[in-house]
C-alpha cells in the first residue's frame, strides 16, 4: 500500500489532527473506497485516482497504511462535535442542548456506512498478528470522542447543573443511554428503526439526554414566595 512516512498534520487541543482541504478530499475519497470495496478496494492507485492526487502526496501526508487509517478514523471522530459553551454560566437549557448535539452527532456517525465499514474491517482483522486497526479505532476514535465529552461533563458539573463522583461512570452512562445496542445490531446487519432519518436520531438523542438528566441532573432551587 503506502510506504512508511511521517504524517504531516497539525495537532489540535484535543489531540486530533486538523487536515487541510486537499487532505480532507483524500480522506473523504478513501472512506468512500472503503465503504464501496472494503479493504481490498483501498489501494494507493485507486485512492490517488479517486482523489486526483499523486502517490507522492499520499506518502507525504499519511505515510503507511496505518497512518492513512489513523487519519481516516481521526477525521470520522472529528464529526462528533462539542460546541463551545458560553463563557458565563450556561443555563440548564443551554447545557442540555449541548448534550443533545453531542448525542445526535454520535448517533449519526456510528450509524453511517463509514463507521460500520471501519468497525467490520477491524473485527475481521481481530486476532491476526500485527493487526492495529482495532487499537486505532479505540485510541483515535472512541477515546478522542470520550475526551471531548468529558470536558463537556466537567463544564456542566462546574456550573452546578449536573453532579457525579466518578466522571468515567457518568460518561459511560451517557454513552450507553445514547447508543444502547444500536451499533452492535447494525454491525450484525440489523436494520435499526431509530436511524431511519435525522428526526429519528434527534428524538433518540433527546430521549437519552432526558434519561441522563434524571440520573445526574441537579434540581433547580426554588425560592419561597415573599410578600
Amino acid at each position: 500500500m503506502l510506504a512508511p512516512k511521517t504524517m504531516e498534520t497539525t495537532s489540535a487541543d484535543d489531540g486530533a489532527e486538523s487536515f487541510g482541504p486537499r487532505q480532507t478530499d483524500v480522506l473523504q475519497a478513501a472512506l468512500a473506497l472503503l465503504v464501496e470495496g472494503g479493504d481490498k478496494g483501498l489501494t494507493t492507485a485507486r485512492l490517488a485516482r479517486a482523489a486526483n492526487c499523486s502517490k507522492e502526496s499520499l506518502y507525504k501526508w499519511f505515510g503507511d497504511r496505518n497512518g492513512l487509517l489513523e487519519a481516516m478514523i481521526t477525521y470520522q471522530a472529528s464529526k462528533v462535535r462539542i460546541a463551545a459553551l458560553p463563557r458565563v454560566k450556561p443555563s440548564a437549557e443551554e447545557f442540555r442542548h449541548q448534550l443533545a448535539g453531542f448525542a445526535s452527532d454520535l448517533l449519526t456517525v456510528l450509524s453511517g456506512p463509514t463507521s460500520l465499514a471501519l468497525n467490520r474491517l477491524s473485527i475481521g482483522e481481530a486476532g491476526r498478528e500485527g493487526a492495529q486497526l482495532g487499537g486505532l479505532l479505540i485510541e483515535r476514535g472512541r477515546r478522542a470522542i470520550e475526551n471531548r465529552a468529558m470536558r463537556l461533563l466537567d463544564a456542566g458539573r462546574d456550573a452546578g447543573l449536573i453532579a457525579f463522583d466518578n466522571r468515567d461512570a457518568a460518561f459511560n452512562a451517557l454513552y450507553g443511554l445514547i447508543v444502547g445496542d444500536m451499533h452492535v445490531r447494525m454491525l450484525l446487519g440489523d436494520a435499526v428503526p431509530l436511524i431511519a432519518d435525522a428526526s429519528a436520531l434527534d428524538t433518540q438523542a433527546a430521549r437519552a439526554v432526558d434519561q441522563f438528566w434524571r440520573l445526574y441532573g441537579v434540581a433547580e432551587e426554588t425560592n419561597p414566595n415573599t410578600n
